[in-house]
């Protein structure tokens, strides 16, 4: 559905984004993560008409951006950066204009208007003005202009930007049963979001792509999968010397000494799982353990080593 190959924008002397590829699926969930000035926004705008790139091409659904302009807009729902709205419009008026607007025919527009009310929950704000409306649902009625002609390809900008933990959840429910029938690229800055809603990950970085995978395998490449995190009852014996020396633990860092209890983070060797032997010396030294858990790796972790290493 999204083909991009070697997409370049420059603005001046700097380069926003640069030689950047990758396409995407009917059915895939594609997150957009990054730093803020990473470039994020500025390849969503070209994907959608919105930008003329320097160079590189972008096609959705077999259309060229810049060759069939119309052609690829009908296809896209965009939520842009901001929700931008037109603030003297309730959300009723401005979804009916949208609707106009994309061409969707006048006998089916309060219908599509009634659905996309109801998935995105703005029943109660209809008639208020856009600009008396909170964060959280300004960006809702922004996300209900994108949905109204059920586009093939969904672009979002940080579609739960400003939203309560309950709105984001059934946003995020949303996203998932779209995903079944569409495309959908998101950009967030939320990493919870990742293994939450997302099938797959782009991280980009200066504007260059430096991550292509599943969450998983984002996962996969922090030093904490397969960690062990422990919490014992101090004074048991198991300094960080007699830790390191269980079998398939590389380091050991304490984390914190309080209340009575001790707690460490234990590493391992070749990610062999060390969860085994750790609990039989545990159990052999009689150990006062209180917590015993098994780490599945830190998204902000990797996250932090791409974008500063360009790993």
């Amino acid at each position: 559905m999204i083909e991009i190959r070697n997409l370049t924008k420059h603005f001046g002397n700097l380069t926003a984004v640069k030689d950047v590829s990758f396409s995407a699926r009917k059915g895939e969930v594609l997150g957009f993560l990054g730093p803020n000035g990473a470039g994020k926004s500025t390849t969503m705008k070209m994907v959608t008409g919105f930008l003329t790139p320097s160079s590189g091409t972008a096609m959705v659904d077999g259309f060229d951006v810049q060759k069939d302009p119309l052609q690829v807009k009908s296809r896209i729902g965009y939520l842009p950066e901001g929700a931008p709205l037109y603030g003297d419009m309730t959300p009723l008026s401005m979804l009916k204009f949208v609707a106009e607007v994309r061409g969707i025919p006048a006998g089916e527009r309060n219908g599509r208007i009634a659905d996309v009310v109801g998935k995105v929950h703005i029943e109660g704000v209809l008639d208020q003005r856009i600009d008396t409306l909170s964060k959280g649902f300004k960006r809702r009625v922004g996300l209900a202009q994108a949905l109204v002609h059920d586009p093939e390809v969904l672009i979002l900008d940080e579609p739960t930007d400003g939203l309560d933990p309950n709105q984001k959840h059934d946003v995020r429910q949303l996203i998932r049963e779209m995903a079944q029938e569409k495309c959908i690229v998101l950009s967030t800055h939320i990493l919870e979001e990742v293994p939450a809603v997302c099938t797959r990950a782009i991280l980009i970085a200066d504007g260059a792509l430096k991550f292509d995978g599943t969450p998983l395998e984002m996962q996969l490449m922090s030093r904490r999968h397969n960690a062990v995190a422990l919490t014992v009852r101090a004074g048991g014996g198991h300094d960080i010397a007699a830790l390191s020396r269980i079998e398939g633990v590389d380091a050991v860092d304490q984390v914190d000494a309080a209340n009575g209890f001790e707690s460490f983070l234990l590493y391992p060797k070749d990610d062999v799982a060390i969860l085994a032997p750790l609990s039989r010396v545990a159990h052999e030294n009689n150990w006062e353990v209180e917590h015993l858990s098994v780490e599945k790796g830190r998204l902000d972790e990797v996250f932090r080593q791409i974008t500063s290493t360009g790993a």
